[in-house]
């Protein structure tokens, strides 16, 4: 969708004026407080970890384990695994389709941002996946594992002395694998933390793209020789449809502090429009970012309020589902 511009961008007068900094204003002041309260929300959950880096959580779920664990317990983490694959294979698809048709220029737009976002967050929820499966998987036998262990130590106290320098090779070499799957799990903090990151962002960012072309673009600002296809209408339904069936299977929670990722990656994208605009004139990708406009501060700010209920909505849903899993399967919810 590209529109003529009513000004040219690239110069002074277009920038310096009251309805730039106005606008300016609605971005810049929203990013700063995002930018506080993940300062603020992180420090503290750093020191929380501190003091505690091996606490579990009142379900007995430890720190990442979230990433990876279904809502339920009969559900096998190979089925949010399976689901994760078809979701990041149907997005990867849709991508390099729509950039082999449309070339590069896609990336022009905040949906293309978004899609390929949640598409890196299926991309990692896949490798979470993977090794939440193999954690499963060692979990099943932990119980075993525990009476053999006891049996060798009764074995051990009987052993002559020769055999005891076989043994404490045997402690060395579990040390070593010990220390290799501290810093697996290391690694994997890190990931899962990312990941909840994404999924944050991406709470917020599918459900703005989409309201915002659905309820604003389409039916109001849609050119005459817009190309509407199925292209189109699926990379504005399929990013918020698979979101939400992951949202349904895995464990993460969506707290309102949350909401802060999101804001700073909307602006972003905006911040990314006004330096490509200040140094090339070429069409706004939304009609509603140019500052020209008599009302642009309006459309800014209305923008901007938009974030709100789009997060609450999805933060919603997410309460919803833990209400009614928590109520329904007891036993079985392990969230």
């Amino acid at each position: 969708m590209q529109l003529q511009d009513t000004a040219d961008t690239t110069t002074l007068s277009y920038w310096l004026n009251w309805r730039v900094y106005l606008c300016a204003l609605c971005v810049l002041l929203p990013m700063v407080v995002a930018f506080l309260v993940i300062w603020k929300h992180e420090g503290s959950r750093d020191s929380m970890h501190g003091k505690g880096k091996n606490r579990q959580d009142g379900n007995g779920t430890l720190p990442g384990d979230e990433a990876w664990k279904p809502c339920l317990k009969e559900i096998h983490p190979i089925c949010l695994l399976a689901f994760r694959v078809i979701a990041f294979a149907s997005l990867l698809a849709t991508l390099i389709a729509k950039v082999s048709i449309n070339g590069g220029t896609i990336f022009y737009y905040y949906t293309q941002w978004t899609f390929t976002s949640v598409t890196i967050y299926f991309a990692c929820g896949c490798v979470l996946s993977v090794y939440g499966c193999y954690q499963y998987k060692t979990s099943t036998f932990s119980t075993s594992n525990v009476n053999f262990a006891r049996i060798d130590v009764d074995q051990e106290r009987n052993m002559p002395f020769m055999h005891h320098e076989v043994a404490n090779l045997s402690r060395m070499e579990d040390h070593a694998d010990t220390l290799v799957e501290m810093h697996r799990g290391s690694v994997t903090a890190t990931l899962s933390c990312l990941f909840h990151v994404l999924f944050q962002m991406n709470a917020g960012a599918v459900m703005l793209t989409d309201c915002v072309y659905w309820f604003i673009i389409f039916p109001f600002l849609t050119l005459k020789d817009y190309d509407w296809n199925f292209m189109t209408v699926n990379m504005h339904t399929l990013n918020v449809i698979l979101l939400l069936g992951d949202t349904a299977l895995n464990c993460l929670q969506v707290p309102w502090t949350g909401m802060s990722f999101f804001v700073l990656w909307t602006g972003a994208f905006v911040i990314f429009q006004w330096i490509i605009h200040a140094c090339v004139p070429i069409w706004w990708p939304y009609p509603f970012l140019d500052l020209s406009l008599p009302l642009a501060p309006l459309w800014y700010l209305l923008v901007g309020l938009l974030h709100i209920p789009c997060y609450g909505l999805f933060v919603l849903i997410v309460e919803m589902k833990h209400y009614f899993l928590s109520k329904w399967f007891p036993s079985s919810y392990q969230c």
